[in-house]
């Protein structure tokens, strides 16, 4: 399977991820690191922050959802792996993230940004990971 890259459409989406982060750091104060907030979401423990967390995640959904209504067609999505596979690739990008204290969001956008060491650490582990597992993936 091929990946055909797309330069402008790649340079546009990754100018709205970091305006949308820092937007969300400048009025909430707060890192825009997905696993976090949807991890918090969850939480027993209310500090009254839920419905920013709840639109917050209710905006993820719905931003594909909005292309396609103002492009007129959805972005093909193809999956090439079977449930089980993405089911234990979840499991553990899962456990990446609580051992990680974050996740590529809050560390390789948000961290990186605001010049934190260990965000910077973290994202360079994730990245050689990545870049590990396709190598095996795609030619071993």
């Amino acid at each position: 399977m091929t990946t055909e890259f797309t330069p402008l459409t790649a340079l546009g989406g990754g100018a709205l991820i970091g305006a949308a982060a820092a937007l969300y750091w400048l009025f909430n104060g707060r890192i825009a690191g997905i696993s976090g907030i949807l991890s918090r979401l969850f939480s027993p423990i209310g500090d009254g922050e839920n419905m920013q967390r709840v639109c917050f995640v209710l905006g993820l959904i719905a931003a594909p959802l909005a292309l396609k209504a103002a492009a007129g067609t959805s972005v093909p999505i193809a999956i090439a792996a079977s449930s089980p596979v993405l089911a234990i690739a979840g499991l553990l990008t899962g456990i990446g993230t609580v051992v990680g204290n974050g996740c590529t969001s809050g560390h390789g956008v948000c961290g990186v940004a605001r010049l934190s060491r260990r965000s910077l650490a973290a994202t360079l582990t994730f990245m050689a990971a990545a870049i590990i597992t396709v190598f095996i993936v795609r030619h071993i």
